[in-house]
């Protein structure tokens, strides 16, 4: 058995930045160091080419009365910079008051070890464990998971399994573990406004020409009303209420609205009739303006009407909403809205489905389940009451992993996500961190699911 703490740090010492070409080489070291541990349990690795970054899978396979559990997580990781805000180098790991500093030791390389670390353990205690194991580590869900569509069309026959087991989600605390319940699906949109064919003087010809700044600000402006609802025909469509034990389990996280606001900076937040702010992130959809931008952005001034304005678009959504009748409702709002004097551009970015699933004994109207799943559920359940003193809680999350929605959709295949990072460890910012007391629990968690579902 390897030691997990340091298979992280070798990890971690990798820069497998997915976004950045010149990465090439972290990317490789990262697939390497992850294939070596995994070939080292026992299983059949084969690294499977893609149109960018090649996904690891390494199967251990058995009779297939076997519990079948796909385990996934991502080696590629955000870029470190500003690299001056780190108090330590990003890329070569340290331990400090118990925790791991380094990019990706949050997201998602310490939470991903879990799992490595815990079916490493029970192999080693069990050889002859009735469980079939799927690990799919792909290296692009920093940049979308571009690839893993057509990657899933060709190996849907190979990754069906009983669940997903994953950790790539938030849990409130290092005392409070969360199993993420449902995750808002995703779709983005470049927009760009075009008008003349290039800059033009603002004394010359401001009057006669339509500024895209000016028109592009105001055709962004429409998709809200003023109490803040997206104004885009159809766009709440199959939007459903959560149930009363969603509501419940959230109101564990006993946040005010007031509090919330000074958290994050704001004077105050806006009003979402019948949700609070926390409901609001996990239950409603959204449409936000990620950025805008056109003309001159340099000191002083620059007295110029731009030949052209950008916007980048994203949408949040809930169960019951689909992201393609969505994208096609936001740009054909765009369009009927944009004037005749500008030339309206778009295109669509990477997207993904909502995710939800019921654990059992949670829901007055349960989905139907596999008998398997149902077991893990409830192994989950008692682990983490045995590892962390209480009990999870079952939350839905804000955030997107878009494949986790394209595996159940495609392949019927839920999920048990394992909420391993904290909102102290920084994902996404300089000073990554990952608590060890954490992790070691996690393991831990893992294992006695993996166990349990090995008896089903």
């Amino acid at each position: 058995m390897f030691d997990p703490v340091e298979a992280v740090r070798e990890f971690i010492r990798h820069p497998s930045i997915s976004t950045d070409s010149r990465a090439e080489a972290g990317m490789r070291g990262a697939r390497e160091h992850i294939s070596g541990l995994l070939a080292g349990m026992g299983l059949a690795v084969e690294t499977v080419p893609t149109a960018k970054h090649p996904i690891v899978l390494a199967r251990r396979e058995g009779p297939a009365e076997w519990p079948h559990v796909l385990i996934y997580g991502h080696y590629d990781v955000q870029p470190a910079d500003p690299l001056e805000l780190w108090s330590t180098p990003p890329f070569d790991p340290v331990v400090q008051d118990g925790r791991l500093f380094g990019r990706g030791a949050a997201d998602n390389k310490g939470p991903m070890m879990v799992h490595i670390a815990a079916a490493a353990r029970l192999l080693e205690a069990q050889p002859d464990l009735p469980l079939r194991l799927t690990f799919l580590i792909e290296g692009e869900e920093e940049i979308g998971s571009p690839s893993f569509a057509t990657f899933l069309s060709k190996q849907a026959h190979r990754l069906k399994g009983d669940f997903v087991l994953l950790s790539d989600t938030m849990s409130p605390s290092t005392e409070q573990l969360a199993i993420t319940t449902g995750l808002r699906g995703i779709i983005c949109l470049d927009v760009v406004v075009e008008g003349p064919r290039s800059d033009l003087h603002s004394g010359i010809f401001g009057g006669a020409v339509a500024n895209p700044a000016t028109v592009l600000a105001r055709l962004c402006a429409t998709l809200h009303n003023a109490d803040g609802q997206v104004n885009v025909p159809g766009f709440y469509d199959g939007v459903t209420s959560p149930e009363a034990w969603e509501r419940a389990e959230l109101a564990h996280l006993d946040e005010s609205e007031a509090a919330m606001a000074a958290r994050l900076g704001v004077p105050s937040l806006p009003l979402h009739p019948g949700y609070t702010a926390l409901e609001a992130t996990r239950f409603w959809p959204t449409l936000e303006i990620n950025g805008m931008g056109g003309g001159y952005q340099g000191e002083g001034s620059k007295t110029i009407i731009p030949s052209r304005a950008f916007a980048k678009i994203s949408c949040r959504l809930v169960a019951g909403q689909d992201p393609k009748a969505v994208e096609a409702a936001v740009i054909a709002t765009l369009k009927d809205r944009c004037p005749p004097t500008v030339r309206l551009h778009i295109e669509p970015g990477h997207s993904g489905p909502p995710y939800r699933v019921v654990p059992p004994d949670r829901s007055d109207t349960p989905a139907d389940q596999s008998p398997v799943l149902a077991r893990a559920f409830r192994a989950a359940d008692d682990a983490v009451r045995a590892a962390f003193g209480n009990a999870p809680l079952y939350l839905r999350e804000g955030g997107s992993v878009p494949i986790i929605g394209d595996l159940q959709r495609v392949l019927g295949m839920d999920s048990i996500m394992l909420g391993m990072f904290t909102p102290e460890d920084n994902l996404h910012a300089p000073n990554e961190s990952f608590d060890l007391g954490m992790f070691a629990k996690g393991i831990d968690v893992s294992e006695a699911i993996l166990r349990a579902v090995a008896k089903a």
